[in-house]
C-alpha cells in the first residue's frame, strides 16, 4: 500500500513537471510571436513629392504612404497672396486620396477637406461643393469631386532635408 500510493506520488510529480514544461514553452513561443508582431508593426512610409506651377503660383505636395494611411505637407504659394502651408492626413481607398488639409494661412488655423487622384507620375486635386461641419470645410458629398479640371502636380525628386 505504502509503495502504491508512492507509485502515485512519483507519478503526479512527473505528470505535473511535464505539463509545467509545456506552459513554460507555450508562454516563451507566445512572448517570441508578441515581439515578432510588434516588431513588423514599424513601417517606414514611401515618400513622394509632387509639384505645380500655374504662373507664378507654386504648390507643393509631399505624401508618406503607408498601407491604406497617407500623411504629408501640402503648401499652396501664391504669388503676391497670402500662402497656404500645412499638414495633410487621410486615408487611400484605391487611387483616390481624401485627407483633411490642417493649414495656417494669414495667421488663422483652419481645416479644409482635399482630394487627389493619384496616377504613377502625377497627382490631381479635385473639387467639389463644400460646406461647414464642425469647424471644417468638408466636401458636400465625396461622389461629386471632379478631378478633371483639378490642380495637377508632377512627381519629383524629394528635397532632401
Amino acid at each position: 500500500m505504502k509503495y502504491s500510493m508512492l507509485l502515485i506520488i512519483i507519478v503526479a510529480v512527473i505528470v505535473f513537471s511535464c505539463n509545467n514544461e509545456s506552459k513554460k514553452s507555450t508562454e516563451e513561443a507566445t512572448m517570441a510571436d508578441t515581439t515578432k508582431s510588434i516588431e513588423n508593426k514599424i513601417m517606414i512610409p514611401q515618400s513622394t513629392c509632387y509639384m505645380s506651377v500655374t504662373g507664378k503660383d507654386t504648390f507643393n505636395l509631399k505624401l508618406e504612404k503607408f498601407p491604406n494611411v497617407v500623411t504629408g505637407t501640402l503648401s499652396y504659394n501664391f504669388y503676391e497672396k497670402d500662402d497656404n502651408n500645412g499638414t495633410i492626413d487621410g486615408l487611400l481607398n484605391g487611387d483616390t486620396l481624401t485627407a483633411n488639409y490642417t493649414f495656417k494661412s494669414e495667421g488663422k488655423s483652419s481645416i479644409r477637406q482635399v482630394a487627389f487622384l493619384i496616377t504613377d507620375s502625377s497627382v490631381i486635386e479635385g473639387f467639389a461643393p463644400m460646406e461647414k461641419k464642425e469647424d471644417k470645410m468638408m466636401f458636400k458629398e465625396l461622389k461629386e469631386i471632379n478631378f478633371k479640371s483639378g490642380t495637377k502636380f508632377i512627381k519629383i525628386q524629394c528635397p532632401i532635408q
